[in-house]
């Protein structure tokens, strides 16, 4: 909600109060003020100017020269504005003047001409472009005829404005409407609230002469009330009216529309001008949308309307969709003489869901949706028949054609003083509660410390003891409720080893390159399934469903991360972002009971997912896509981070790749999967190749040793080998690795396989893996007979268990 100062001054006196210090308060009543912004940037000099002769530049074609008065002396101006004319009351900016921007006017020639100054568009005056009239857009602004020449232009275009962002919490759409936010600043302030008066002069020609209510939807629409104004001027809104929906964010249209956004604003009730003759009826009939019926709205669009679908029509076709949008066949134009002006009640559900099947939210909408005062539908008819018949001198019939079955009684509340202060631990009296109730604006009856409260409609938020304990509490004010410091030992905090370890592997992950993805802990019935570890699908768990969910895409808690994780990719891949890598550190949550009675094992998990490239180096025509061997050098790293010794092992998976999947072993213990995700998977999320993998955090911190160590900087040379060894296709690497460190003696430091060769000058059914082998003695110089040895020793090993071949 953009609530204009200047406009909230017309109801509640702000005396000297600045906009930040206003905003302050608001916000520590209950209602977060977002932003603070002013119409334009300050201006200077700049004042009101008559225009007394337009005449063609004598050397441009396309520029005017004007004498314009302002005030106090006549300048020569030259424009290029296509709407300048002789007589016009504009806005000048004097030689001397500072526009926003810090655009200074200075006198100058153009085209051998001196100019004066500068006529200005609402635009050159800091006004933004989406809230200009249309029909100004490409020239100056043109004043009223009233205003006075010479004056300055601050106050005639609102410039000196600020407006105050609202962020409202569902429940206060009591604060939609400037009255609504006029109560909340009056008890804020302890400022009695000024209502407009909606005194409506009327002739006594009857409104029900002319038309007929009759409503179908009785429990969507249980009030609708019909005016009508004849003899309407359609043209511009007064120059006020124009500043205040600027200043609320509404591009001013004409005077009708104008007034019925106006009123809108003001008292949060939504109204609808239809031209009656156009509307082609003596009868409005709301009714429930006909199967396959169609109605072209204002924006020209053609709606296929449902059962559940709310309309008003006359009698025949629809002519609105209630509380939404008008039709084109009734819309006021410039040719309009007679408006049936509509102010109605409509049922919230009811309006949403027109509002959400034809993408049509509006302001009207919102409000229907968030619920409107029911005391104040006919006020705010009356109010609009008041400004319709003083700005677009129109002759407003007397009385309301209505249908009427709307409940406008006030609720209840009762109160004790005694009750309050145990809440809030506060000592406030009868008399300051009874304070507060008046600054509310509430009435109520006081038998002693018992206050019966009646609550006004305007606030629907309200309705049992707990809503006006929070009422008291805000207005008494929360920096004044008592308050104690929390009391703990000596002791500072500090993470506990757990949090420490989590903190390093994100650390580590992010490190990697990859990026940390939260994603939700609840997921649907299917994916629940999905993409489940072998260690805990073998406890035959079963996912835990919600007993009332609030979605079926979040029913399930999950047992994996993974599978949220790959929608999440899946999402980020259709918005063109190809190249990804995620990590979560999350819970997932474990129950063995077919029936759950408790709740279930929350058990902590790292998961992670690559697709796509991984490097892109343009400039050195390199393109390194993401693979199984890639994501396993990212969960080694982590392994060697945590000081532990993982083993991999060919691995059948439900939902992985069955040739490119491993389990991952730690301590003859199951700990985890990798692999790459089916393509039968990755079809069905839309992605390309992904390579997943998921560890259990839980059991590596168990056994994580936190004993600080280091390894000393060796003093002598390490000697490397290289060996490439021909095996069976069938043999692992990882084993024949095993068998070199078993065979290798002390001596050897290291070992990694860097090369795999399969093709040509080998066997069939043969593959040849290279190793390298690092030597190392911390005391002394290795010899070439020690190295020889070890090597020999290997080569043997190899052979026998593995049935090895040097490669020649």
């Amino acid at each position: 909600m953009l609530v204009s100062l200047n406009w909230l001054k017309k109801y509640v006196d702000l005396g000297d109060i600045t906009p930040e210090a206003l905003a302050d308060k608001i916000s520590k009543t209950g209602i977060e003020v977002e932003s603070i912004m002013h119409i334009a940037e300050q201006s200077t000099n700049v004042v009101v100017g008559y225009v007394d002769s337009c005449e063609q530049h004598p050397n441009a074609d396309k520029l005017n020269l004007c004498q314009v008065d302002v005030g106090n002396e006549q300048l020569q101006i030259i424009c290029g504005a296509p709407n300048i004319a002789q007589g016009q009351k504009v806005a000048v900016a004097k030689p001397g003047a500072v526009l926003p921007g810090n655009f200074k006017i200075k006198k100058a020639k153009l085209r051998g001409v001196e100019s004066q100054g500068m006529i200005c568009s609402l635009q050159e005056l800091g006004v933004e472009e989406a809230y200009v009239p249309k029909d100004i857009a490409d020239g100056i602004f043109v004043f009223p005829n009233d205003v006075e020449v010479g004056a300055d232009v601050a106050s005639y275009l609102n410039l000196d404005d600020a407006i105050l962002e609202l962020g409202l919490t569902p429940n206060r759409s009591d604060a939609l409407s400037m009255l609504g936010v006029a109560y909340e600043v009056a008890a804020i302030l302890d400022e009695p609230v000024q209502l407009p008066d909606v005194t409506v002069p009327t002739i006594e020609e009857e409104v029900t002469k002319h038309i007929s209510v009759s409503v179908e939807a009785l429990e969507a629409n249980p009030y609708y009330g019909a005016f009508l104004i004849k003899d309407i001027q359609v043209g511009p809104s007064p120059l006020w009216m124009r500043n205040y929906l600027m200043a609320a964010g509404i591009r001013p249209i004409n005077n009708v529309v104008d007034i019925t956004n106006y009123v809108l604003l003001e008292y949060g009730q939504p109204l609808h001008a239809f031209d009656f003759d156009k509307f082609n009826s003596n009868q409005v009939v709301v009714r429930q949308a006909n199967e396959k019926e169609t109605i072209v709205t204002l924006d020209d669009q053609t709606r296929n309307l449902k059962p559940e679908h709310l309309v008003i029509t006359n009698g025949k076709e629809a002519t609105a969709l209630a509380g939404v949008m008008g039709g084109a066949n009734s819309e006021v134009t410039e040719s309009t003489t007679t408006v049936l002006l509509e102010a109605a009640y409509f049922d919230g559900k009811t309006v949403r869901i027109v509002a959400k099947d034809h993408q049509l939210r509006s302001e009207s909408s919102t409000r229907f949706e968030k619920g409107v005062d029911p005391n104040r539908v006919e006020k705010a008819g009356l109010r609009a028949c008041q400004l319709l018949a003083e700005y677009a001198n129109g002759t407003v019939l007397s009385g309301i054609a209505t249908f009427d079955q709307l409940d406008k009684s006030e609720k209840q509340v009762t109160i004790t003083t005694s009750r309050i202060n145990d809440r809030l631990g506060t000592t406030i009296t009868d008399h300051d509660i009874s304070i507060i109730l008046e600054r509310l604006g509430f009435t109520f009856e006081q038998s002693g410390e018992t206050f019966v409260v009646n609550i006004p409609t305007r606030r629907q938020d309200i309705s049992i003891f707990e809503d006006m304990l929070e009422e008291v509490a805000r207005i008494y004010g929360y920096d004044n409720l008592p308050y104690t410091l929390p009391k703990g030992g000596q002791q500072a905090g500090r993470l506990s080893p757990v949090q420490k370890l989590k903190r390093q592997v994100k650390q580590y992950f992010e490190g990697a390159g990859l990026m940390e993805a939260i994603t939700y802990s609840l997921t649907t019935k299917e994916r629940a399934k999905l993409l489940v570890s072998p260690e805990i699908k073998e406890k035959a768990v079963t996912p835990v469903r919600l007993s009332m969910p609030m979605s079926e895409e979040h029913s399930t808690l999950r047992i994996s991360i993974l599978p949220e994780m790959l929608a999440s990719l899946s999402y980020n891949v259709a918005r063109k972002q190809q190249n990804l890598g995620y990590y979560e550190v999350g819970s997932v949550f474990v129950s063995e009971e077919t029936e759950v009675t408790k709740q279930p094992d929350e058990k902590l998990r790292a998961s992670g997912a690559i697709t796509g490239k991984w490097v892109t180096h343009a400039w050195q025509q390199e393109v390194k896509e993401a693979d199984f061997f890639l994501l396993k050098g990212i969960v080694e790293g982590l392994f060697e981070r945590l000081e532990l010794t993982a083993t991999y092992k060919q691995a059948v998976i439900d939902d992985m790749h069955p040739g490119r999947t491993a389990q991952i072993i730690v301590n003859n213990v199951p700990v985890g999967f990798i692999g790459q995700v089916h393509p039968r998977l990755q079809k069905a999320f839309d992605l390309k190749d992904t390579y997943v993998f998921d560890l259990d955090l839980d059991y590596l911190f168990a056994i994580h040793s936190d004993e600080p160590s280091f390894t000393k900087i060796p003093r002598y040379p390490t000697v490397s080998r290289d060996i490439a060894l021909v095996v069976s296709e069938q043999v692992a690497a990882g084993a024949v690795e095993e068998t070199i460190k078993a065979e290798a003696g002390e001596l050897l430091h290291d070992v990694h396989v860097f090369d795999l060769y399969q093709g040509e000058n080998l066997p069939e059914g043969k593959k040849s893996l290279a190793f390298n082998l690092l030597y190392s003695n911390p005391d002394r110089t290795l010899t070439d007979e020690e190295v020889e040895a070890s090597y020999q020793a290997i080569l043997a090993a190899v052979k026998s268990n593995h049935d090895a071949e040097l490669r020649g």
